[in-house]
């Protein structure tokens, strides 16, 4: 029988197995680092990216603060604006006031009653005065009751006192003067 002696070649085998291990280790370490490399460029690529996005972000959001600014400081104009507006109209209306309180006093003092101070704030009017009798004062507070431009008459006081020799009553009282509406304002040119 021939004997043949395997041990060489086994030995060759085993030695071009672990040749072949070693090779596909470095080769799976070499792919494994490649993946790494690739997944670290592809995150850091992504985290640029986001930084850029932030940034762009923070420029927009400057630029709509600078926007909101510029829109605060309008509508404080505005108001300031309307406020002025107010005050405007409102001295408009209230600039015949005057006007007709002189003309309603004129109309509703009755005879034998003399005014010595009148004076107005907003719509309260405080009257000062002198009459012949107590009854006059009372005739003056239901006229002013009953007139449309004057309303809510007070007595606030009245004493006994002498002028020029005469016995008279002095007085003070307050009322109210209503605001003009617009309609009896028209109304009230019309008629003229």
């Amino acid at each position: 029988m021939i004997r043949i002696n395997l041990l060489p070649h086994r030995e060759e085998a085993k030695k071009a197995k672990r040749e072949q291990f070693y090779v596909l280790t470095g080769l799976v370490s070499v792919l494994a680092a490649l993946i790494v490399f690739a997944i670290y460029t592809l995150i850091d690529g992504q985290i640029s990216l986001q930084a850029g996005n932030n940034d762009f972000l923070k420029q927009e959001i400057a630029v709509l603060d600078k926007q909101l600014d510029q829109i605060k400081r309008l509508k404080e104009q505005t108001q300031a604006l309307l406020s002025r507006k107010q005050v405007i109209e409102n001295l408009q209306r209230d600039r015949g006031e005057t006007v007709y309180l002189l003309s309603e006093m004129v109309k509703q003092v009755p005879e034998g009653v003399y005014i010595r101070t009148l004076k107005q704030e907003s719509l309260k009017v405080s009257l000062t005065g002198y009459a012949q009798s107590n009854a006059r004062v009372s005739a003056l507070m239901r006229n002013i009751d009953a007139s449309p431009w004057l309303e809510k008459p007070q007595l606030i006081e009245v004493k006994a006192g002498v002028l020029n020799g005469r016995r008279i009553n002095e007085f003070s009282m307050t009322f109210e003067l209503t605001r003009a509406k617009s309609d009896d304002v028209k109304a009230g040119k019309a008629a003229k």
